[in-house]
């Protein structure tokens, strides 16, 4: 299944690279790979949403993810940035901070 979907992501293009990464904070999880491959869990209101597909294109800041007609789109508040030495950026309203290696 891993392989069927990377085989359809697009690559991270070069100037959005920053996404790239293991994004956390207390109700979300966002992991992003350079091939593409994306996989989210969010604790939202007593249940869990996930996905896992392939990224299809960005959109200015925003990235959106699916396979065929089946998209979401993560909103992208504030993009990838350093503060204090720390990699955050703000999706879907939840301020995320970026999993040291």
């Amino acid at each position: 299944m891993a392989m069927l979907l990377s085989a359809c992501s697009e690559p991270l293009p070069v100037d959005k690279l920053n996404y790239a990464g293991d994004w956390q904070s207390r109700e979300m999880e966002l992991l992003i790979l350079t091939d593409g491959t994306v996989a989210y869990k969010r604790l939202q209101k007593g249940g869990t949403t996930s996905i896992n597909a392939p990224l299809k294109e960005f959109q200015g800041n925003n990235f959106i993810v699916g396979i065929g007609p089946v998209t979401t789109t993560f909103i992208v508040a504030e993009p990838p940035t350093e503060v204090d030495g720390q990699w955050q950026m703000v999706v879907d309203g939840v301020r995320l901070t970026k999993a040291q290696n």
